[in-house]
């Protein structure tokens, strides 16, 4: 069987050939650079499969073609799915699978380092260290010990997150409309305006959903503490990056750290250093000093890739053999 695999970059290779190898006789992984999109559709010719990521398109045209072509399989390596038409989908009678967990830890300890990183100014610091420049003027931080920190959904990677920070000495408050009982153990639930209001670090943990589209919008950035900072670990989609330029500028906002933005699939995942960037509202973003982006990668562990590349196998197992797969993603 030959699968495609799309946005393939040297890691993936490594760790999806790790896997696949005692499968070598019945799977041949065919890789590919290019997105997953309705003009490279045609890749996937002569495919059973296709292994697709983040930012990989997978509408209704897209899944069509794909049909049309002989796919009957959709591996997801990752855990969201918010990049998927569900109902064509299953209207296609395509097989769908994700890996709904690969190690909570990474994104978690990513969004510490994330708040340590831009609360204590130490890229800015290593930079003029670099250069000679020794001052610490412009560089004093606090001390994350007795600050409270919001996690706004409470999943696997939100519970890891609230174990961290609670370990730290943290106030942990928590926001989910299926809250966890274990989660008391760490902190208190509340709603997410009261959170908001309460919390000096607010950090999202939860899926990309139409309900959760620009939760975090001008209303929400005004009920947030002054000086409060967001961390978004999660989905770009969460955010309106636009009303979050405005809350920087006016110093609503006391702080901003994200690993993922909305438009991120024109941007993340390659070398973009010796081109143009025509994303004006990301390049205004760049331009705070209490700013800090990172290009998707909290989940990037050794654990956590070893981890989706032998649960996406085991998804393709469970669709060449024909057996129950508890990772299906159903419309």
């Amino acid at each position: 069987m030959k699968i495609a695999v799309f946005s393939a970059q040297p890691y993936d290779r490594l760790f999806l050939d790790e896997a696949f190898g005692a499968a070598a006789d019945k799977v041949e992984l065919v890789y590919f650079t290019e997105a997953l999109a309705a003009q490279s559709t045609s890749l996937a010719a002569g495919c059973a499969a296709v292994c697709v990521f983040v930012n990989d398109k997978l509408d209704a045209t897209v899944l069509g073609a794909l049909a049309g072509l002989g796919v009957r399989a959709v591996l997801l390596r990752c855990a969201g799915f918010n990049n998927l038409d569900t109902a064509s989908a299953a209207k296609l009678g395509l097989f769908v699978a994700r890996v709904p967990a690969y190690s909570p830890e990474a994104v978690a300890e990513h969004t510490l380092a994330l708040i340590l990183t831009l609360n204590r100014h130490t890229h800015r610091a290593w930079l003029r260290v670099r250069d000679g420049n020794f001052s610490l003027d412009g560089l004093l931080g606090s001390n994350l010990h007795g600050k409270t920190v919001g996690l706004v959904g409470l999943g696997k990677i939100g519970m890891a997150a609230a174990r961290i920070f609670k370990g730290f000495g943290c106030t942990v408050i928590g926001s989910d409309p299926a809250a966890p009982d274990q989660f008391g153990a760490h902190g208190a639930v509340a709603p997410l305006p009261e959170l908001l209001a309460a919390s000096d670090y607010v950090s999202l943990h939860c899926p990309l959903t139409p309900a959760t589209l620009h939760m975090i919008d001008a209303a929400a950035l005004a009920r947030m503490k002054p000086g409060a900072m967001l961390i978004n670990t999660s989905r770009g989609g969460l955010v309106d990056t636009v009303a979050v330029i405005a809350a920087l500028k006016s110093h609503r906002l006391g702080g901003l750290a994200i690993d993922v933005y909305e438009q991120e699939s024109e941007l993340f995942f390659q070398d973009r250093s010796a081109d143009i960037i025509g994303d004006d509202v990301f390049q205004r973003l760049m331009t705070f000093p209490n700013v800090l982006v990172t290009g998707h990668q909290g989940f990037f562990t050794v654990e956590a890739m070893r981890e989706i590349a032998q649960v996406t196998l085991h998804n393709l197992e469970c669709f060449m053999q024909q057996k129950p797969c508890a990772n299906l993603v159903e419309g």
